[in-house]
């Protein structure tokens, strides 16, 4: 089989995208943001997964030329690596799954969560981290964004980013929108959005205005298929599939944390300066709590 097949079926499916009909749309979606599973899985589970029936999955087929829905998926089994599930799981676990229903719970969000981490990494390629990493250094100002549930992304990326990265600033502030502090933004800026399906309008019309501006755009996102509307200069794709209603962001925040460890190392003695300084400031204010020592 051509190794390339799979990769011209994505690209096939994020071309044809704004002209698939809503239901079609979705299971193309799917299989753009998640490969691997839908190499692995069964026309059933996949169908679940995208909320659609087995039927949707073969018109889906057959909308890009193939003749059914075990040839579509072809491509994608033939090209799988162990992107979807760890390759050994620990006895820990099984114990977990054999204690009792909710035992079975934990389990199974445990399993999910070290294969969200792993898969997520796995998808990061070092020449793109350090694009990104270095795109950030240069900027004049790094804007980031976010609301609802992606916003403790963010929150947590500024609150210790500044110290290695000083331009970086987190938007909106004040109960303000997102646009109005980039207003005067320009094209010696970046801007790193965090969105997750299903993605927040805010942070969607802050990419449009601020690519109209120039800005350089980064999502941290599920996805590279978000909208027609802009394009970003770079996606960190991280997967977000949780065994409950909400998405699990432990892949999101594992390639936060490794964005993290560059910025820090790039930024040398400057950006470790700065940490101590942080450090020595709330130390010097009693930030931390210390116990007091009995007499």
């Amino acid at each position: 089989m051509d190794p390339t097949l799979k990769n011209r079926v994505i690209s096939e499916l994020k071309r044809r995208l704004p002209e698939l009909s809503p239901r079609l749309k979705v299971v193309a979606k799917y299989i753009v943001d998640h490969p691997s599973d839908f190499g692995l899985d069964p026309i059933r589970e996949t169908a679940r997964k995208c909320g659609v029936s087995t039927f949707t999955l073969v018109r889906m087929a057959q909308q890009v030329g193939f003749a059914g829905y075990d040839e579509l998926r072809e491509p994608f089994r033939h090209a799988l690596v162990s992107t979807s599930a760890l390759v050994d799981q620990p006895d820990w676990i099984n114990g977990l799954r054999g204690h009792s229903e909710l035992g079975r719970v934990q389990a199974d969000a445990t399993t999910n969560t070290m294969a969200i981490v792993q898969r997520s990494l796995e998808h990061q390629s070092p020449e793109q981290m350090e694009r990104v990493a270095r795109m950030l250094l240069d900027a004049r100002n790094v804007y980031l964004t976010a609301v609802r549930a992606s916003y403790a992304l963010a929150y947590y990326f500024h609150y210790v980013g500044r110290m290695a990265l000083p331009s970086l600033q987190l938007i909106p502030r004040h109960i303000n929108s997102a646009i109005d502090e980039l207003h005067t933004a320009d094209a010696s800026d970046v801007m790193i959005a965090i969105s997750f399906t299903p993605y927040s309008r805010e942070t969607i019309e802050a990419c449009k205005f601020a690519r109209a501006l120039g800005v350089k755009l980064i999502m941290i996102s599920d996805s590279d298929v978000i909208s027609p509307d802009f394009e970003p200069e770079e996606t960190l794709i991280a997967s977000a599939i949780s065994t409950h209603h909400f998405g699990c962001f432990t892949g999101a925040m594992a390639i936060i944390e490794t964005l993290l460890a560059m910025l820090v190392q790039l930024g040398g003695e400057p950006a470790r300066t700065r940490i101590k300084s942080y450090e020595d400031l709330r130390n010097d204010t009693n930030a931390y709590w210390v116990a007091q020592k009995k007499h």
